[in-house]
């Protein structure tokens, strides 16, 4: 858009962009955005969640290609060994997983909400949602009284606690877009219409959970660095999607043991290279040879606070170049500390 306006300006007049709806390329994007979607929305009806949960890692493999076509990224060594536990991950994941998708009453999928092991589960649920909010609280007040006597990991836990609230409550949107995609898929069967109380009742709670863990996804963003909280919110969201649909739909059932460990396995892969795609701390490298070195050193004793506000502020690993000996060392230095507690 500034690209446009300064071809076109003829004076000095301040810059006033035009709306992204003036753009066809916006609305082609928007166009493939939504039926993309809609698609992976249906999918939910013919395959089990736990597979189609943990298959939504592939976004991961075809992020590279974009970065690379259209953000003229450098793909580097560590992103291809990351792609590709990401791509054995998913291997596993479909050998072994599970196959089958029956279709579901309304009656049948609100039996399952009495089925004594996803009440079970679903306390436990409670209970993790609610001692990683104590954490977080708890990590939010001692961060803002001790900043200078608090060690590491609290600074690591304190991300991780809010991820695990956010996984664990927003992975319930997929257990209900699979509910309304089955009830979909009866629907154009023609048998089974929209007018049953629980359609909407599982509507309302879809739209609520979705809602919940994209506005935590970007509050995440502005207060953590994206190095952090990106790899904990996918592997955590994944990882709860997974056991809701094992446990819900007892896709469990189908598993012998070998299945379940090279599930396991493939489970591990993924996660292993989702915590490989965390953006570098110190560089940022195109194609055009063009290196934007950053200073990764963050001095754990002294970071700052907002007088009056107990939330951390977002970690400033990617805001101070390095222009000298001493501190390329100290970004050496922090990245492979970061790299062994990982």
């Amino acid at each position: 858009r500034e690209k446009l306006y300064s071809s076109n300006n003829q004076g000095d007049g301040k810059f006033v962009p035009k709306s992204v709806m003036y753009f066809q390329t916006w609305r082609i994007g928007i166009l493939f955005f939504a039926v993309g979607n809609c698609l992976n929305f249906m999918s939910f009806a013919y395959a089990a969640q736990s597979l189609l949960a943990a298959l939504g890692s592939i976004q991961f493999v075809s992020n590279i290609a974009f970065a690379y076509v259209v953000l003229n990224k450098t793909i580097s060594v560590k992103v291809m060994v990351a792609t590709t536990f990401i791509v054995f991950g998913n291997v596993f994941l479909v050998s072994f997983g599970n196959h089958q998708s029956p279709v579901y009453t309304p009656e049948q999928l609100i039996a399952k909400y009495s089925n004594l092991v996803f009440v079970l589960y679903c306390m436990s649920l409670v209970f993790v949602v609610a001692l990683s909010q104590y954490l977080y609280r708890s990590g939010e007040t001692i961060l803002s009284d001790n900043a200078k006597d608090t060690s590491t990991h609290w600074r690591t836990l304190l991300p991780f606690s809010y991820a695990i609230v956010s996984g664990a409550i927003g992975s319930c949107s997929v257990l209900f877009a699979k509910s309304l995609s089955n009830m979909l898929r009866l629907t154009m069967s023609s048998r089974y219409q929209f007018h049953s109380w629980f359609t909407y009742s599982i509507l309302l709670l879809f739209l609520c959970t979705a809602g919940f863990w994209m506005a935590r996804l970007n509050e995440g963003l502005s207060l953590f660095d994206a190095i952090l909280i990106v790899p904990m919110f996918q592997i955590a969201w994944t990882f709860f999607s997974i056991c809701t649909g094992f446990v819900y739909f007892q896709e469990y059932q189908v598993f012998d043991t070998l299945r379940i460990i090279m599930f396991m396995l493939g489970m591990t892969f993924v996660f292993i290279g989702i915590s490989l795609l965390a953006p570098d701390e110190n560089k940022a490298d195109t194609k055009d040879g063009s290196n934007a070195t950053k200073d990764a050193a963050i001095d754990m004793n002294s970071e700052a606070h907002v007088s009056g506000n107990c939330r951390p502020r977002k970690l400033p690993m990617e805001e101070t170049e390095v222009d000298d000996m001493d501190s390329l060392s100290t970004s050496v230095k922090v990245k492979a500390k970061r790299i062994l507690s990982r």
